[in-house]
């Protein structure tokens, strides 16, 4: 692996991870699909075949996860309740536990459930996430603005018992 490659590689673990656990919502299947890409990564390198593009390693971590989970049970493509994103979501995402974020996007269809862990990483701009979701970008934007609407309704239910337990 080339230096700037190895470099690039380093500096998206963490996210890589945090993405993988997001798709699982499972400490044990997001390590496996975290593995499985850093073990296609090495085979790669090993044959001077390895992409010098940080994309490369969440679109391999995607698959990864997809197939590792392809045995749960999967998510219904079902109507949730949407509500108004509120301005202080942030805050209230910040009240919850890691694991209670990944179980609620792990728990949604694909390719939603992508979407809404590439959203919540922070880390891609739309473009980046039309690229690896291979999406049109009004699809893209329905799939945020659906989700993340989702997720206000879950969120106002779940930290409305947080604040007052």
């Amino acid at each position: 692996m080339q230096k700037e490659e190895t470099h690039l590689l380093s500096r998206s673990l963490p996210q890589l991870y945090r993405f993988c656990f997001l798709m699982t919502g499972h400490t044990e299947r997001a390590l496996a699909a975290f593995q499985n890409t850093l073990q296609e990564a090495a085979l790669l390198a090993s044959r001077r075949q390895l992409v010098g593009d940080r994309l490369w390693c969440f679109h391999e971590a995607r698959h990864q996860c997809l197939l590792v989970t392809k045995d749960d049970v999967q998510a219904e493509a079902a109507t949730f309740a949407e509500e108004v994103v509120a301005p202080e979501a942030a805050a209230r995402v910040a009240q919850l536990e890691p694991v209670q974020l990944a179980a609620w996007i792990a728990a949604t269809p694909e390719p939603q459930r992508s979407t809404l862990a590439f959203f919540y990483l922070n880390e891609f701009s739309h473009r980046e996430m039309q690229n690896l979701l291979d999406v049109k970008m009004d699809e893209l934007a329905r799939l945020i603005s659906h989700g993340r609407a989702q997720f206000q309704a879950w969120l106002n239910a779940v930290t409305a018992t947080i604040s007052t337990e």
